[in-house]
């Protein structure tokens, strides 16, 4: 039982009540009258409506996608004989943001009802929703009936699936210019014959079919589609490199939005899509296949990385990679190197692939860096930060550099253009047939 405020209320006309008892000599009518109160009060409860044949079910994602709002809807039926009226009271995960927890609800009988909001996660891995609790309003209002509803549900949270739908939409739609994304509308110059057609000024003469052009008597090109069956692999350093946060977030939380997007694009396109993840140690590899079901085993394979605080073995490896996939592909490489001893670790390493694959190293760039970068100095303060900001960007600028003769491509993008400038860049080397 819970009391309302009508009830405070009744006990607050109780006082007067106890101060004329006390003039007139009799006390134990307020004690009377209190008893009284509460008797009925409680007894109210069990007049409240029962909930013995309320079913409530939580509908959601088979996963939650982390740091984005995902919506949960409650499904109630009331197979009961008496309408409920109460406050309705959901229990997320203790870390997840709810943008509504509470709902006053009236409950029909045999007419369901529904009620939804959105939760949003900031951290991957496994959760459970606590249950539901409703406050039943009892007759005369002096209490409502508190009760637990076992509605305790397992919730996984993932990296962002959701943007992964965003895309498959936009991309149906000719939109993906929304997400950042730049793709060409022009063909690929593939070895994948499409069609014959007319020749146009400045085609290029390399394209003409001289036998058709024979046949037909004018000048005919042909078109080539771009090439399928490419392949990327996509390779996560999880050392101590990637513990660092941006805006509060782990790099390699930001990292691993950035892999589904690409990982996604690659599936649609028909390439193949493999997977290793490294640190001291190989972790995890996942040879590359086609199929949109890859994209859903890359996805198991990531959902509870954690960054670690060892130093990462980038030649153990691309060894291991090496001997065990030859074909040439585009090789994603998410790691970070702030100087120029770091880089040259990596060229020795990677380089090698660099050789054979196209190889590029995905960063995360710090927008705060930038924003220090650009600030009026103001006080000592402000001129150290400055000049630490400086730094910090000659020494990344050097050890591009380092990284760059090695023949190795270089990505460093802003969180929140990383995915986007990631997949424009697949495109870019889908269109020239740079594999």
């Amino acid at each position: 039982m819970v009391p309302t405020k009508r009830f405070w209320l009744m006990v607050a006309i109780g006082i007067p009540l106890a101060a004329i008892s006390a003039a007139v000599g009799t006390p134990s009518l307020v004690v009377l009258y209190d008893l009284i109160l509460i008797g009925v009060a409680y007894g109210s409860t069990f007049l409240a409506p029962s909930t013995s044949r309320l079913i409530i079910k939580r509908r959601f994602d088979s996963v939650l996608s982390v740091r984005a709002a995902n919506k949960i809807t409650l499904e109630i039926h009331n197979e009961g004989v008496q309408t409920i009226r109460a406050l309705l009271r959901d229990e997320p995960p203790a870390f997840f943001l709810a943008s509504q927890k509470e709902f006053k609800v009236e409950i029909p009988t045999q007419f369901p009802i529904e009620l939804s909001y959105y939760v949003t996660p900031f951290e991957r891995g496994s959760e459970s929703f606590k249950g539901t609790f409703l406050r039943i309003d009892c007759p005369l209002g002096l209490a409502v009936k508190q009760v637990r509803l076992p509605t305790e549900q397992p919730v996984r949270v993932y990296p962002n699936v959701l943007a992964l739908r965003e895309f498959d939409l936009l991309k149906q739609q000719g939109r993906l210019k929304e997400l950042g994304i730049r793709k060409s509308r022009m063909r690929g110059l593939g070895s994948d014959f499409e069609s014959l057609r007319e020749y146009t000024e400045g085609d290029d003469y390399r394209k003409i079919d001289w036998k058709a052009s024979a046949r037909r008597g004018k000048l005919v090109v042909r078109q080539f589609e771009q090439e399928r069956n490419q392949s990327v692999i996509v390779c996560i350093d999880i050392g101590r490199h990637m513990l660092a946060e941006v805006d509060g977030v782990r790099k390699l939380d930001h990292v691993l939005d950035a892999l589904l997007m690409l990982t996604n694009a690659a599936a649609m396109a028909g390439d193949f899509v493999g997977l290793l993840v490294y640190a001291d140690t190989v972790r995890r590899y996942i040879p590359p296949r086609k199929g949109r079901a890859q994209v859903g085993i890359i996805i198991e394979a990531i959902h509870d990385l954690v960054a670690e605080p060892v130093e990462s073995d980038p030649v153990a490896a691309f060894s291991y990679l090496t001997t065990r996939w030859k074909r040439r592909s585009l090789i994603v490489n998410f790691t970070d190197y702030e100087d120029v001893d770091r880089a040259r670790d990596l060229a020795i390493a990677f380089g090698a692939l660099a050789r054979r694959h196209l190889a590029m190293i995905c960063r995360v760039q710090d927008p705060k860096i930038d924003e220090v970068l650009h600030l009026d100095v103001q006080n000592i303060e402000g001129m150290y930060r400055k000049a630490a900001a400086n730094v910090l960007m000659e020494d990344r600028r050097a050890a591009t550099a380092v990284v760059g003769t090695a023949g190795i491509h270089n990505l460093e993008s802003e969180p929140q253009d990383l995915a986007a400038n990631l997949v424009s860049y697949y495109f870019k080397v889908k269109e020239r047939s740079l594999l």
